[in-house]
């Protein structure tokens, strides 16, 4: 069974509401099915997929997530944008929201990092494409480094599409 891509991801939230407008508002995605107060179905920005994303309310009682520190579980879902202007717009959302936690360079993808109002963390991040990933920038893959994305958009454009060769057919 060959995986092309992921088709969506369904998250636990304590606010559904509130979960919703934080993933409308910050990051673009847009309701394609709600039931109020119990869940919401939404689809990223230029999607074609019926919902890339499913918030299911669990309640103002419910604890945070243990995974990674007491239970196993998700780490975190990454989002794929095509552009690093799109990334430093993102990445300007984030910091408004006061969501954003980490930027990481590491070589071949350009990476931001964020917590939802539930504190469930996620990524968004920029892939270098494939006909620029040189030796050079290989040699530094297994190091991350503190992303710098103004020195990356000087350095690969801001409207480079990303992921070219990579994840996204040339």
């Amino acid at each position: 069974m060959p995986v092309q891509r992921l088709n969506h991801a369904v998250l636990y939230v304590r606010d559904v509401e509130r979960s919703h407008a934080f993933y409308r508002d910050v990051l673009g995605f847009r309701a394609k099915m709600e039931i109020p107060g119990a869940a919401v179905f939404l689809q990223a920005e230029g999607s074609t997929n019926d919902h890339d994303l499913g918030l299911f309310q669990i309640g103002a009682g419910a604890g945070p997530s243990q995974a990674g520190r007491g239970t196993v579980g998700l780490y975190h879902l990454a989002w794929e944008v095509d552009t690093l202007a799109e990334l430093a717009r993102i990445r300007d959302a984030l910091q408004q929201a006061g969501a954003l936690v980490g930027a990481s360079d590491h070589a071949t993808t350009k990476a931001l990092y964020a917590h939802d109002p539930d504190g469930l963390e996620f990524e968004v991040s920029w892939l270098l494409p494939a006909d620029l990933i040189t030796p050079e920038v290989t040699e530094g893959a297994a190091m991350t480094a503190p992303l710098d994305l103004d020195r990356e958009i000087e350095r690969y454009g801001a409207q480079t599409r990303g992921g070219v060769g990579v994840s996204v057919a040339g």
